[in-house]
C-alpha cells in the first residue's frame, strides 16, 4: 500500500506542481494587482494622512487662539505681536512658515512681517477666498507655491478664523515641506522593489522619491504620464478622480506592468504604484524545478511521518475541539453534547437537573486597569476555584468571554443556589495576586432548573435571564428563575 500510495504521491505531485507553475503566473499577477499594490499605496496614504494630523491640530489651535482673535479684532495696531506668534509657532512645530491673513486689512502676515496684501484678482490669492467662503469644513489642505520660501512647493494647512460671534475675520495655518512624502516613497521603493509617484490633474509627474526604478516615468523626472510609452495608454483611466484603488497595467516592450492608482483629495494628487511582473513570473521556473526534485523525497517521508504521527494528531485535535485553550475547561460545543445525554438521563431517572450560569462581575476594570495579560489570569484563576468548588460530576464550560456555565446533575434548585451561593463567597474571598491598585473581583450568578418538558434553547434563556437578574440587582449576588 506504501508503494501504491508513493507512487500516487509521486504523479500528483508532478501534476500538482505543473499546474500551479501555470496558475502561479496567473495568481502572481492577480496578487500584486489586487493586494500588494493597494497595500503600498494604502500604507503611503496611511501615513500622509498621520502626517497631516499634526499641523491640522496646530492650525485649530492658532485659528482658536483668543490672542489671535483679539489682536485682529483691536485693529491690528502692532504687527510686531503678531509676527513674533507666527515666528514662535514655526520654531516651536518646525514648519516651514507659518502665517496669518487678515479679512479686514488683507494683510498676509507671516514670520518675518507682513509680505503682501492678498487680492481677489491675484492667481496665488485664489486660496484665501476659497476658504473663506468655506461652509462646510474649517480648515483645507492645499499643495501650493510658497512666495515666503523662494516659490518652493509646500503642503499648506489652512484654517478658518472667527470672531466670538462665529464671523469670519481671516485665515491662519502653517506649511510642511513634501521631503516628508519623498522620503516616505524612497522608503517603500526600496523595500518592496516598485515605481511610486505622484501626478497632477492633468497627468505631469509632480513627485517622486530619489530611487526610481527603471520605467517609463522613472525615465522622466518632469514628464507627464500623457506622453509617456505604455503609461499614455491609461492616463485617462489613472485621472478619473476616484479616491478608490484602480488596477490598471500597461505593456512595455517585452513586460507587462501592473499599475494602481488613487486620488488623494488632500492633496489634489493622484497616487500611483507600479511593478513589472516579468522578474517574479520568471522566478517560478526555477521554483518549479526545485519542487520536483524535492517532491520525491519529501513523499517517502512524509508517508513514514503520517503513520507514525496520525493517531498522536487525532488525540490532539479531539482534546482542543473540545476544550478552552485559555481556561481548559470544555468549550460551549462539548456542553452542547453533555447536555443532550443529561437530559435524556434526567427525563429516563428523573433526576433533577440544574444550571448556574455566572459572569465577572465589571471585568473590563481589570483589563483597562491591568492590561489584557492579568485579566487572562482572573479568568484562568476564576476558573480553578470553580473546579474547586463544584462537585466533581459537574461539568464546567467557558460559555463566551469572561462567562462560564455549571452544568450539575442529580441536582434540583435549591442544592443549585446553595452551591451557586458557595461558588460566589469563594470567589469573593480568593486573592487573584493582581497589582496594585487592586481590583476587586466578584461574580454574578443564575440559576435555574431544567424542566422536563422544555427545549434547550428555552432553558439556557432561563439561566440567561437570571443571570441578568442578578447584575440588575447590583451584582455579586445569586439569583435563581424560580423568583421570577
Amino acid at each position: 500500500m506504501l508503494l501504491l500510495l508513493t507512487l500516487i504521491l509521486s504523479a500528483g505531485f508532478v501534476a500538482t506542481s505543473l499546474a500551479g507553475y501555470l496558475a502561479s503566473r496567473k495568481a502572481i499577477e492577480h496578487g500584486i494587482a489586487d493586494q500588494t499594490l493597494p497595500l503600498t499605496g494604502d500604507n503611503i496614504y496611511s501615513e500622509i494622512q498621520k502626517d497631516m494630523l499634526r499641523p491640522v491640530f496646530i492650525s485649530s489651535l492658532m485659528a482658536h487662539d483668543t490672542f489671535v482673535r483679539d489682536w485682529i479684532l483691536a485693529g491690528e495696531q502692532d504687527p510686531r505681536q503678531i509676527v513674533r506668534y507666527l515666528a514662535e509657532v514655526k520654531k516651536k512645530y518646525g514648519a516651514i512658515t507659518s502665517f496669518l491673513v487678515s479679512d479686514k486689512t488683507s494683510k498676509y502676515y507671516y514670520a518675518e512681517g507682513t509680505l503682501k496684501s492678498v487680492n481677489p484678482n491675484a492667481t496665488r490669492d485664489v486660496w484665501y477666498y476659497r476658504v473663506r467662503k468655506m461652509t462646510d469644513s474649517d480648515f483645507e489642505t492645499n499643495v501650493d507655491i510658497d512666495m515666503a520660501n523662494r516659490d518652493s512647493m509646500t503642503i499648506f494647512i489652512n484654517h478658518r478664523v472667527v470672531d466670538y460671534d462665529g464671523r469670519f475675520i481671516g485665515a491662519t495655518g502653517i506649511g510642511l515641506t513634501l521631503d516628508t512624502m519623498s522620503h516616505i516613497i524612497d522608503r517603500y521603493q526600496v523595500r518592496f522593489h516598485r515605481n511610486i509617484y505622484f501626478v497632477d490633474g492633468k497627468g505631469a509627474l509632480v513627485l517622486a522619491g530619489k530611487t526610481m526604478r527603471d520605467s517609463q516615468a522613472g525615465n522622466a523626472a518632469h514628464g507627464n504620464i500623457h506622453t509617456l510609452p505604455g503609461v499614455q495608454d491609461i492616463a485617462g483611466h489613472i485621472l478619473n478622480h476616484q479616491t478608490e484603488p484602480t488596477h490598471l497595467s500597461y505593456q512595455l516592450k517585452h513586460a507587462k506592468i501592473l499599475v494602481n492608482s488613487r486620488f488623494i483629495p488632500e492633496l489634489g494628487w493622484y497616487l500611483v504604484v507600479e511593478q513589472n511582473v516579468s522578474d517574479e513570473v520568471e522566478s517560478l521556473q526555477h521554483v518549479f524545478i526545485m519542487n520536483l526534485a524535492i517532491s520525491f523525497g519529501v513523499t517517502l517521508l512524509v508517508l513514514l511521518l503520517t503513520l507514525l504521527t496520525v493517531n498522536r494528531y487525532q488525540q490532539r485535535i479531539e482534546r482542543i475541539a473540545s476544550t478552552d485553550a485559555l481556561t481548559g475547561l470544555l468549550n460551549r460545543q462539548s456542553l452542547e453534547l453533555l447536555f443532550q445525554r443529561a437530559r435524556l438521563q434526567s427525563r429516563r431517572t428523573s433526576q433533577p437537573l440544574s444550571a448556574i450560569l455566572f459572569d465577572i462581575d465589571f471585568f473590563k476594570r481589570v483589563n483597562d486597569t491591568h492590561g489584557h495579560l492579568c485579566g487572562d489570569k482572573v479568568i484562568r484563576s476564576v476558573a480553578d476555584v470553580a473546579r474547586a468548588t463544584v462537585r466533581a460530576s459537574d461539568a464546567i464550560t467557558r460559555w463566551g468571554g469572561e462567562e462560564y456555565l455549571v452544568l450539575l446533575n442529580d441536582c434540583n434548585l435549591a442544592q443549585a443556589s446553595a452551591l451557586a451561593e458557595e461558588l460566589r463567597l469563594a470567589i469573593e474571598s480568593h486573592h487573584f495576586g493582581l497589582p496594585a491598585p487592586e481590583v476587586p473581583v466578584t461574580i454574578s450568578l443564575g440559576v435555574a432548573q431544567y424542566h422536563q418538558d422544555e427545549t434547550e434553547s428555552a432553558f439556557f434563556s432561563r439561566v440567561d435571564s437570571a443571570l441578568y437578574q442578578a447584575k440588575h440587582l447590583g451584582r455579586n449576588c445569586v439569583y435563581s428563575a424560580s423568583q421570577t
